[in-house]
């Protein structure tokens, strides 16, 4: 199994050397080096290596910190992982999703994060309860007052935590909508959007529908995105879809997209639940001919 190694450094007066040259000792094939901060969720270079990383491989850091610094960071990535049927280890902890001891510390660490949550819970609603006990009622008086001002901070306030929260998760959707709309219909964005994505990150379109036009209106994704999609013959659809898939990542092999396809309930053109290889090859020969892509034949990549 493909050992795959993740450097990170925060600033660039640092040195990734000596995380390269430990991840080389571990036997990783290919390094993926990255100068962001670790508090950043939207690293280009992570989301590169999350987006190609496929079944069987594994991603290899030093230590964990290198990868996340806080746990429901950590524990969001080895989710992502997992859905593709990867694997996560670190050399510095005693942390190797692909066995058995491992996979027990990645579950006592899940629930200590849920018992700290539980904690802060049962904190705050005892710390609101004492106030109310002592006349003391919480919130913003000038909100009760319904202050214009005071209306107005609170309404920037969460659009900021909102354009924050989509920054965090914009590795997972804005590559496709900027490449798919509106050659795409939405429903089918969505879909090829979630394919890859565990359960509990998967978007609906109204949710995709409202960061995306967030995002277009703060002038990070274009107005033609959200233009209608064209009218596409029945026949033309899968072709479509296929296509999207493989330019969301160009080394995707045949097999992968079979499987994708099937995450994604999709059926074939003879209504049948299981794709084949031989099926999504003669489908994307037809996207070429349609110019719904351009792809190289010696790119693709039969995997049994």
């Amino acid at each position: 199994m493909p050992l795959i190694g993740y450097a990170r450094v925060s600033t660039e007066d640092q040195t990734l050397l000596p995380q390269s040259e430990a991840l080389q000792t571990a036997g990783c094939v290919e390094i993926f080096e990255e100068h962001a901060s670790g508090g950043n969720r939207a690293r280009p270079v992570l989301a590169r290596l999350l987006e190609r990383i496929s079944k069987g491989d594994t991603l290899v850091v030093v230590r964990i910190d290198r990868l996340a610094r806080s746990l429901s960071h950590l524990l969001e990535v080895i989710e992502r992982l997992e859905a593709k049927g990867a694997f996560f280890r670190s050399i510095q902890d005693p942390i190797d999703t692909g066995s058995p001891q491992g996979k027990f510390t990645l579950q006592v660490l899940g629930a200590a994060a849920e018992f700290e949550r539980a904690l802060i819970r049962e904190r705050t609603k005892a710390g609101l309860a004492s106030a109310r006990t002592k006349g003391r009622v919480g919130g913003n008086p000038g909100l009760r007052a319904r202050d214009p001002a005071a209306l107005r901070k609170v309404r920037l306030a969460r659009q900021d935590g909102y354009m924050e929260r989509l920054n965090e998760t914009a590795q997972d959707w804005v590559p496709h909508v900027r490449r798919l709309r509106p050659d795409l219909a939405w429903e089918d964005v969505v879909r090829i959007i979630n394919g890859p994505l565990p359960e509990a990150r998967r978007w609906t379109q109204n949710r995709l529908l409202r960061a995306v036009k967030a995002y277009v209106r703060d002038g990070f994704l274009p107005t033609e995105v959200l233009a209608r999609a064209g009218r596409r013959e029945t026949d033309d659809r899968l072709p479509a879809i296929i296509a999207g898939i493989k330019g969301a990542d160009p080394d995707i092999t045949l097999q992968a997209i079979c499987e994708r396809l099937e995450s994604m309930r999709e059926r074939t053109p003879r209504g049948r639940t299981r794709w084949q290889p031989s099926s999504v090859k003669m489908l994307l020969e037809r996207a070429e001919r349609l110019g719904l892509m351009p792809y190289d034949r010696a790119k693709i990549r039969c995997s049994f």
